[in-house]
């Protein structure tokens, strides 16, 4: 006999969420549901009038359940079940048109399936913790948001990779970068400066690291005496955020991906292009583009700095004239630029700018732009403009590598690539 008093018997609760899985006996139904949170939950009928509305349940239908929680050893989640006491059901789902083993093709087409799940609802836990927390570093030293047009006049990086729209009659292009108005910003006294927003770029290459478009993040800092002010900011911000993600998410991580979250030491080692080159050459590999870094290189690089540096993150620092833009500030036949690479693979690309109107003038004749063209950006550079440089940075990118995910559609809420228009 069960002595326990109305007042003591525990109490029943309503919880809603999703039907995750459901197991029919004859003398017992059991669904296990997915609540907002992602906590999963045991749901046992024993009530045999609900039965028919138990089997009649399917995979990712909406429900509210009603019941009192118990402790049971034998229940695998946490030891804990729901002993049902009602069910409404809020939307019925139609049986699910992709399943676990499904093709990337078929995840995509139906990317808000594919979304339901604790693992994708985590990466994007994490990317939303890695934004906020840039965003606060960023206020705790002194910059300035901006958000720049995404309509642009005039290209703002390289021709071929351009997305061409009309505008009231007039050519216009979906902007490539925040570069120019980065650089607008600092001539317009704003010292240090920050943007989180989508650019577009026109590549057609199928390849697990690039789509068409993509959140940029942008960083312009005035008054510097080297590209190596801003590596220094880079290295220490990127420390902090990663330290941030690892305090709150590193053991979710860890248990869901295998991935240890590595909070990087500074200073971040630093490599010379020229250097680079000589080190993937002992290394067996030989590059084609000659003054850049191609895919393979950046995975030769990054066993290296592992190896010799027990590091994840490398600078390559110095790279030729022929292959950076008129804006970049020269030493000779370098320039004060770099890239950073983590695991293996290119994350940013930065510089010191060339803030002395002449000579960026002069560069940028060389590199065939026609000033004209972009005389709105040029006379920035005639009025004091102080000595910047910068930074941009694929947040997508550096979820997948945060994560170890096969491709950076993985990281992408909603991606688009040359074949994929839609969701």
């Amino acid at each position: 006999m069960n002595n326990q008093s109305a007042e003591e018997a525990p109490a029943a609760t309503t919880l809603r969420g999703w039907v995750e899985h459901v197991r029919i006996m004859k003398k017992v139904q059991f669904f296990v549901l997915r609540m907002p949170d992602d906590t999963l939950l045991q749901c046992t009928n024993l009530d045999q009038t609900l039965a028919e509305t138990m089997a009649a349940l399917t995979p990712e239908t909406a429900v509210a359940v009603t019941g009192t929680i118990q402790h049971n050893e034998g229940v695998k989640l946490n030891g804990r079940e729901l002993i049902v006491e009602s069910i409404e059901i809020l939307n019925t789902s139609e049986p699910l048109p992709i399943q676990d083993n499904a093709n990337p093709d078929a995840r995509y087409h139906w990317r808000f399936l594919d979304l339901r799940s604790q693992r994708n609802h985590l990466i994007f836990k994490v990317q939303t913790l890695i934004e906020h927390s840039m965003r606060e570093y960023w206020n705790n030293n002194g910059f300035i948001e901006i958000h720049s047009p995404k309509l642009m006049g005039v290209p703002s990086e390289s021709r071929a990779e351009l997305f061409a729209t009309d505008y009231f009659g007039q050519p216009a292009y979906l902007a490539q970068s925040p570069q120019y108005y980065k650089q607008y910003a600092i001539s317009s006294g704003f010292n240090r400066v920050f943007e989180i927003g989508p650019v577009f770029r026109a590549d057609p290459s199928a390849t697990v690291r690039h789509t068409a478009e993509f959140t940029s993040v942008d960083v312009e800092i005035a008054w510097i005496d080297s590209h190596e002010d801003v590596m220094k900011f880079e290295e220490e911000w990127l420390a902090y955020v990663l330290g941030k993600v690892a305090a709150q998410y590193g053991d979710e991580i860890r248990e869901t991906f295998g991935v240890e979250v590595v909070v990087p030491t500074v200073p971040f080692p630093r490599i010379p292009i020229a250097q680079a080159y000589e080190i993937v050459h002992s290394m067996g590999h030989e590059i084609e583009r000659h003054g850049d870094l191609d895919a393979q290189a950046e995975s030769k690089l990054g066993e290296y700095v592992k190896e010799k540096f027990g590091h994840e993150f490398l600078f390559v620092t110095d790279y030729p004239i022929n292959v950076r833009p008129f804006y970049h500030m020269r030493d000779g036949n370098t320039t004060r630029s770099f890239d950073l690479l983590w695991k293996g693979m290119e994350i940013t690309t930065g510089a010191q700018r060339e803030h002395r109107y002449d000579v960026l003038a002069a560069q940028a004749v060389e590199k065939g732009i026609t000033l004209g063209h972009i005389e709105f950006y040029t006379e920035c550079f005639k009025f004091g403009c102080p000595p910047h440089g910068g930074l941009g940075l694929g947040l997508s990118r550096v979820v997948m590598l945060l994560l170890n995910l096969p491709n950076i559609r993985e990281a992408t809420f909603i991606s688009r690539t040359k074949n994929r228009l839609v969701p």
